[in-house]
């Protein structure tokens, strides 16, 4: 592992509560009832130093700061830490991958 290769992706679980969003709704208009709704991005930290930020409102996305809940590792702890463009391009496509599975999914 290079000194770049040090991003992750993480997935936060947000409460359904989220779904009153209008904003959350209207990016999700295949979620199906029942499914998770989660939010995907990417960091340079440890992503549990990254949701504690979310959720203490540094750089923090404001679907996790009001309804995260907890980390998901079971959706992302199989890949390793890995340059920028890597996580960049595999945080889209988990969003992309999680939509079309149903779930309700925020991806900064």
């Amino acid at each position: 592992m290079g000194r770049r290769d040090h991003y992750h992706v993480y997935v936060i679980e947000l409460s359904k509560d989220v779904l009153y969003e209008a904003r959350f709704k209207k990016a999700n208009p295949g979620y199906i009832s029942g499914k998770p709704c989660i939010y995907v991005g990417m960091t340079g930290l440890d992503p549990d130093v990254r949701f504690d930020k979310h959720k203490a409102g540094i750089q923090s996305n404001r679907f996790v700061k009001q309804f995260g809940l907890r980390l998901l590792p079971e959706l992302y702890e199989l890949y390793k830490p890995m340059s920028y463009d890597h996580a960049r391009s595999l945080e889209v496509e988990l969003a992309i991958d999680f939509r079309e599975a149903g779930y309700g999914v925020w991806q900064a």
